[in-house]
């Protein structure tokens, strides 16, 4: 995008060889979200924060005309965005339609997947930076939305940074506490009633937080990836046990099929993660 050297892009959700949506975060203006019709080519501005306190964090899409967005917490009020035409409008959820937020509460932008989009309009957003971290889950959409307790510490800094499901059941939920980075603090928790409760999982190798989670399609086995300063780690039963990939620091990762998955760190370094089962 011409001119917004300042920007950081957090989450790109593509859905064909042409269309995708791409989110900026950071204060006030610089939360963006941009939408692509000719694969990259050109990007169309499609709805700019005007709010001085507003920061985006993530968002996610059902299809190409439905999605939803999350920011930090605005004055008591979750700050939720919800398009039904393919991002030329968004507009907030009602106050009457959430849980109040905590003081302080939201989310953390580093690998833009604290919000995650699955089948028959569920909607998972995971939560931190607050006394308590939590889950939001929405079935409609994101027009409604209900909050659940999990068993990881919560405060200024820590909680919730990244949420993924395997299917409309079994799901993980990681974080810890940003800044420590040698820090060994319970960071996995795990769900398989589609996020109704949440129990600790097995403790990641890496150590500090986790920033970023992705789960392998077509594994074999139920595989799980996380990242985070201290490195990359796989699961291969849903988040219990956890295997070291990598000891470089990564912020996020993906994976579109099971031998092809992509991690970025610092310093402009993308790494490629195959993963085979075993």
């Amino acid at each position: 995008v011409p001119g917004e050297e300042t920007l950081q892009f957090r989450g790109i959700d593509a859905f064909s060889a042409n269309t995708a949506y791409m989110m900026s975060a950071g204060g006030g203006t610089v939360s963006r979200i941009y939408r692509t019709d000719d694969g990259g080519e050109t990007w169309d501005l499609q709805f700019q924060n005007q709010h001085p306190d507003g920061f985006f964090d993530c968002m996610s899409f059902w299809d190409v005309d439905h999605g939803v967005l999350y920011g930090d917490e605005i004055d008591g009020q979750f700050y939720i965005l919800r398009t039904e035409d393919g991002g030329r409008s968004w507009n907030r959820v009602p106050a009457s339609a959430l849980p109040p937020a905590q003081e302080g509460e939201g989310g953390f932008a580093a690998s833009g997947t604290c919000v995650t989009t699955g089948a028959g309009g569920r909607g998972w957003i995971s939560t931190g930076a607050a006394e308590r971290a939590r889950v939001l889950m929405t079935d409609d959409q994101g027009r409604t939305w209900t909050d659940v307790p999990v068993p990881v510490s919560g405060g200024n800094g820590a909680g919730l940074t990244t949420i993924g499901f395997l299917d409309n059941l079994v799901g993980v939920a990681l974080g810890g506490v940003i800044g420590d980075n040698q820090g060994r603090t319970e960071n996995v928790t795990v769900t398989s009633d589609g996020g109704r409760t949440w129990t600790l999982g097995g403790r990641s190798r890496l150590t500090g937080p986790v920033y970023g989670s992705s789960w392998v399609p077509g594994a074999p086995q139920p595989t799980v990836f996380a990242v985070g300063p201290g490195g990359a780690d796989f699961s291969v039963d849903g988040g219990f046990s956890w295997r070291a990939a990598d000891t470089r620091t990564y912020w996020a990762i993906s994976f579109v099929s099971a031998d092809r998955g992509w991690a970025v760190g610092p310093a402009g370094r993308i790494t490629r993660f195959g993963f085979r089962g075993g």
